[in-house]
């Protein structure tokens, strides 16, 4: 998985439907895994703009990733 910085959500689904995919989970595993909802995990992946962001750091977390801000 490429680290770097993500300017918006397509790319931030696309990097966790790669994750997922690199440890080879279902969305459905992974929704359960994170306690959301598979439809929510799907709309994350797709890069819906109006995801929950509680459930999007659920998923992150299920995933073993972090997410940090830092200053431009």
């Amino acid at each position: 998985m490429t680290e770097g910085r993500i300017q918006n959500p397509e790319e931030l689904g696309a990097r966790i439907r790669q994750r997922r995919t690199d440890l080879r989970l279902t969305q459905e595993e992974l929704a359960a895994v994170a306690m959301v909802t598979p439809r929510l995990l799907g709309e994350v992946e797709r890069g819906k703009k109006t995801a929950q962001l509680d459930g999007l750091l659920r998923i992150l977390a299920a995933l073993g990733l972090d997410l940090y801000l830092q200053r431009r």
